[in-house]
This record gives structure tokens, sequence and C-alpha cells, in this order.
């Protein structure tokens, strides 16, 4: 599917996002402003954003508010990037050298929390206290998961500590994004919560796409080495359904024990997870996500945006990286 069909709506307010985040580099420090740059050409697709600008046209949100959420949002989400990298040691995102490939730590950590202070000023520019209160209730739901993942994920093989997880990572955000641009809107309590349902469900089947890709995909589009997930101890849901089907394989076993620490037993246990059904079994359960968040749309009036976020919600089972 060309993604084309629902950025096309959004694209005049996604260029206008796009200045905003380049309004905040610091002309004081040439260097970080040069870090800032680098890191807003690796871009992605600004799903995030679009979200926003998507759910909020459809509720008739004022622009300038969408404008701004959708730059504090992916800033936010930048800013959890630069961290996550330097706490993975990874030296590529999206098949570009990452940030701490070419500093030290310290500034790596300090460029993050620059980019932090920055994203919760723009959500403070909404004026608006519940979004900000929302804004500082997601920051803490991604931090408390990267600290879960951190100290007692490692090796795990368990559905609920997986959707807990990426609840944390991915979906919090998208839930905030669509929920954010609904409260801005002229729209009542129900809504917003359809909408707060709507980020939630395309969240999750997007983290879980990704975490398919990890398995699927070639390192030239990811922009990561595959199977890198499990080398980080990280057991996902092809890994997990996997793990459901052959218990007794000594790779699997050897997970909870510290078995993710050996390439050698990973590459083959991503190479026994591609030969089996864990990876159509994991993008049905993305694709039954994509179903929940389609049905929340049902009780809209048809619109150019409506049909927009349906587009983008089926664009994430249909994406290749």
């Amino acid at each position: 599917m060309n993604n084309v069909t629902f950025l096309s709506p959004v694209q005049q307010q996604l260029q206008l996002v796009e200045a905003c985040l380049h309004a905040q580099a610091d002309d004081r420090h040439p260097d970080l402003r040069a870090a800032f740059e680098q890191i807003l050409a690796a871009g992605g697709k600004r799903i995030r954003p679009t979200l926003g600008l998507l759910v909020g046209n459809m509720l008739g949100a004022p622009e300038d508010k969408l404008v701004t959420l959708g730059a504090s949002v992916e800033l936010l989400h930048t800013a959890t990037l630069v961290h996550d990298d330097l706490i993975d040691g990874a030296l590529l995102r999206r098949g570009m050298p990452t940030l701490n490939a070419r500093w030290s730590p310290a500034a790596t950590v300090l460029t993050g929390d620059f980019l932090f202070a920055r994203a919760a000023k723009l959500a403070a520019e909404t004026d608006h206290l519940p979004l900000m209160n929302l804004f500082a209730e997601t920051l803490a739901i991604i931090v408390n998961g990267e600290l879960t993942q951190m100290f007692s994920s490692r090796g795990v093989i368990s559905r609920e500590n997986y959707f807990q997880r990426i609840y944390a990572k991915t979906a919090s955000l998208f839930e905030m994004t669509s929920r954010a641009a609904a409260m801005i809107s002229p729209a009542d309590d129900v809504t917003v919560e359809a909408m707060r349902g709507f980020g939630y469900e395309t969240g999750i089947a997007f983290q879980i796409v990704d975490d398919i890709l990890d398995y699927t995909g070639e390192q030239a589009t990811v922009g990561k080495p595959v199977g890198s997930d499990l080398l980080n101890g990280l057991v996902t849901l092809p890994a997990i359904y996997y793990a459901e089907a052959h218990p007794t394989d000594e790779d699997v076993k050897s997970l909870p024990e510290g078995g993710w620490a050996n390439e050698e037993k990973m590459n083959r246990l991503v190479e026994s997870i591609r030969k089996t059904d864990a990876v159509k079994k994991s993008m049905s359960e993305a694709s039954r996500h994509v179903e929940n968040a389609l049905q929340t749309l049902e009780s809209f009036d048809p619109s150019p945006e409506r049909e927009a976020l349906e587009n983008l919600a089926k664009f994430i089972v249909d994406r290749k990286v």
C-alpha cells in the first residue's frame, strides 16, 4: 500500500510540523545543532504526528495546536530513540549511524535530555493543562518500561511481560497522540476515549510488526542487524509463539538462564523461528489489533480524515520496513 494514501490529507501540515521541529535547535551549541539536524534528517515517516493531525482534523481541532502537538510528540519519540540506542549499544538506526556511534555517552544522554525538554516545552505551548498531565504520564510510562526491560525482562518468555513492554515502549505514545488530539478538539469524553482506543490498538500492532521485521527483514532495509532483539535478551512475539510450540528446544530453554548472550545460539534460534509459522501467527495478532482499531472508527461520519486513519491502520500490517 502506498503510504501517501494516509499522508496526503495532512501533507502541508506535516511541513509545518517539520518547520516547528527544526526551530527547536539551539544556536548556542553548534555541535548540538548539528546532532539535532542529523537526528531529524534520519526522519522516518512521521507516523505519530500524522496520527495526531488526522484525528484532530477529523474532530475540528485548531491547526496551530495540532502542529505544536505533532512536533512535541515527534520530539518525545526521537528523544526516547536517542537514549534507547545508547542503552542498547546500537550503532545503526534506519541504516544511518546513531548519535552514540559518533559521540560520547555523556553527550548522547544530554542530547536526549535536551530533546525531552523541548518536547515538554512544546506540550506546554498547547496551553492545555490536561494534555500536559498526559504528556508527563506518558513519559513516565515509557521510562518505567525501559527500566522494566533492563532489569526484569531479559530472557523472559511471557506474553503478559511482552504486551506490557510494547505498550510502554510504543503503544503508550500512539495512545497519547490520538487521545491528546481529541482532547484539544471540540469532542466529548466518548469520542476522546474512542480515539484513545484507536491509538492504543494501532500502537500495539505497529510494535508487533516491528518485532516481526526483526526476523524477516534485511539489515539494509530494517536499518539494524536482523535478530538483534534476541541478542539483547528481548523475547518478542514470534519467539514466544515458537517457545510455546517447542518448549524442549535447547536454545529456548537457555533463554531464561542468559543464553540470549550467546550469538551462535541466538542465530540458530532465529533460523528455527523463521522456519515455523510463528511469524505468521504474530502477524495475525497484529491484524487483530488493526481490526479493533478500525472498529473504533465505525461510529464516525465518513470523511477524508477517517479514510486516511483507516489507511494508516492498514498500512501498519502491510509495511515491509
